[in-house]
């Protein structure tokens, strides 16, 4: 049973049960915090281009991305692909929102690891003229959903995307990059095909993403196992994206982020719906099974720590929502130091400083 199955919709948007959270810990919560700040550091390392092993590039490659590649074309042959979506199709939705805000139409616009185009469903022909959709899983992008606005597809990597130098008016990503083994350079390949003024919308897991099934896993292993090994994969801090994003070379950087619940029957369900969204671990450190005992003891860790009072679990999904322009000289700025001609001061007496002027 799946969690569409357990809010009846394909799309979450406006139901109850997807809501903005904050984060609790309940009962254990020292050891959950400590098992966090173990998994948080392989992130962190992630996300920094000058530690460990390198991979050509000066990066780690915590990921392996021909597994993830099997993973996405797998969940897309699936009989029913989009009772997995719900997600997917939500943020998608957030994205486009987001490019909604901008009152202008772009000519040409890509979408980095489109997957079965979440973004693409929710655009209009009044906002894009014609959409490139790029992916790694050549099944997904064969079985893409429809879309009004012309579209094509291209077979390629994040991290080497291959257009032209400023060919874009608008590059947008939906729960894709958080899989790239090397974030800098996605983002500076993103900066390079944007043309001047050219915005880059995206959005990715957070860290905080399904901290009750880290956790849950974690705890039972070391009841049943005597260790344990990272079962979800390392997200980036929000503290490193605005950095990075800077490095590649964005301006105007707006970054936000928000938390979506989603109940499910219990822990067995959040990991087959994981598995049908194309988001199973493929970290090269990961441990290919657990026990049967340790899994039992997880779901009744995760019910035991986190249930809610129906008798159903939560999982919690932290989005990291981005927005990033290209320079141009058209563009604001903010204006020089020492330039203003009225103080904070004077903010007080603002009614008279008005009415002077119109004298």
């Amino acid at each position: 049973m799946s969690a569409a199955a357990v809010v009846g919709a394909r799309s979450l948007r406006g139901h109850p049960l997807l809501r903005g959270v904050r984060r609790w810990w309940w009962g254990w919560g020292g050891w959950c915090r400590w098992l966090w700040a173990l998994s948080a550091g392989s992130a962190a390392a992630a996300a920094s281009p000058s530690a460990g092993p390198s991979s050509g590039s000066g990066a780690l490659s915590p990921f392996d991305r021909r597994l993830k590649r099997k993973q996405k074309n797998w969940a897309a042959l699936q009989a029913e692909p989009a009772k997995c979506e719900y997600l997917r199709e939500e943020v998608g939705g957030r994205i486009v929102d987001r490019v909604f805000d901008i009152t202008r139409t772009f000519p040409l616009a890509l979408d980095v690891g489109s997957g079965r185009g979440y973004i693409a469903q929710h655009l209009t022909k009044e906002t894009i003229e014609k959409l490139i959709q790029v992916d790694t899983a050549e099944n997904a992008l064969k079985n893409a959903v429809e879309s009004e606005i012309p579209t094509v597809s291209v077979v390629a990597d994040e991290e080497f995307l291959p257009f032209k130098e400023d060919t874009f008016d608008l590059v947008v990503s939906s729960l894709s990059l958080h899989w790239v083994n090397d974030l800098p350079r996605a983002f500076r390949e993103i900066h390079q095909v944007l043309k001047p003024d050219g915005v880059f919308i995206g959005a990715m897991f957070g860290g905080d993403t399904l901290y009750e099934l880290r956790c849950s896993l974690q705890l039972a292993e070391l009841e049943r196992e005597g260790g344990f090994s990272p079962h979800v994969s390392p997200f980036t801090a929000v503290s490193d994206l605005g950095h990075l994003l800077s490095r590649a070379g964005f301006n105007t950087l707006t970054v936000d982020t928000d938390e979506i619940q989603v109940n499910y029957p219990g822990l067995f369900e959040v990991m087959e719906d994981l598995q049908g969204m194309g988001e199973s671990n493929c970290s090269w450190n990961r441990k290919p099974l657990l026990h049967r005992e340790t899994m039992l003891a997880a779901a009744a860790i995760y019910r035991e720590m986190y249930g809610n009072s129906d008798g159903s679990v939560p999982a919690t999904f932290q989005i990291y929502y981005m927005i990033g322009w290209k320079f141009h000289e058209s563009q604001a700025r903010p204006a020089q130091i020492g330039s203003a001609t009225v103080s904070f001061g004077d903010l007080a007496k603002i009614d008279v400083l008005l009415s002077r002027g119109k004298k």
